[in-house]
């Protein structure tokens, strides 16, 4: 893949939060605070480049719910996701790493890639995480974590999942089930 010019990146997040529709407060404060931010970020894509970075992740659902994963640093429930690779946009990230960490098959809706949430939290090594969290779908496969990712995984209908999730992501969670089941 080819290097994307900051400039280029500084575009794409202008563009994708202008069309976001947040589903709640912390949704919308931490658009806001991508925004701000986003001036001082020469590389937002690039996790090396500054501690404060975009990463991307997928809400992961089929008929049989939504995955969750144990996530193996922070030891708390939450959806797939990680750092974006050089060349690619945070949809494609979010895509890739959904599928590294579960070992299913997932795809954007046919109408495109769904920005659902922008959540800005600490991440590990004193990191900030300006995430992008995308509706995948799948088919409802068993995940199938390589060695290597957190094999505490599985599939959680609504109630369930937002009794497992951490406790930012289950405040979210009824405003993504709402908009998925329109």
């Amino acid at each position: 893949m080819s290097e994307i010019e900051p400039e280029e990146m500084h575009t794409w997040v202008r563009t994708a939060l202008a069309a976001y529709e947040p589903f709640d407060a912390r949704c919308r404060t931490s658009a806001a605070t991508v925004l701000e931010r986003l001036p001082d970020l020469a590389m937002p894509f690039s996790e090396d480049a500054d501690p404060v970075h975009i990463t991307a992740s997928g809400f992961v659902v089929s008929h049989r719910g939504m995955v969750l994963l144990l996530h193996r640093r922070l030891e708390i429930w939450v959806q797939p996701g990680g750092h974006v690779e050089p060349g690619e946009f945070p949809p494609e990230a979010a895509l890739r790493e959904a599928e590294e960490e579960t070992g299913l098959s997932c795809a954007h809706p046919v109408a495109g890639p769904r920005l659902v949430r922008v959540d800005v939290h600490p991440g590990p090594r004193g990191h900030t995480h300006l995430d992008f969290g995308y509706l995948l779908t799948s088919d409802g496969a068993d995940p199938a974590p390589p060695a290597g990712e957190s094999q505490v995984i599985d599939w959680f209908d609504p109630g369930a999942a937002l009794e497992r999730a951490e406790p930012a992501l289950a405040a979210f969670l009824p405003g993504l089930f709402a908009a998925i089941s329109d």
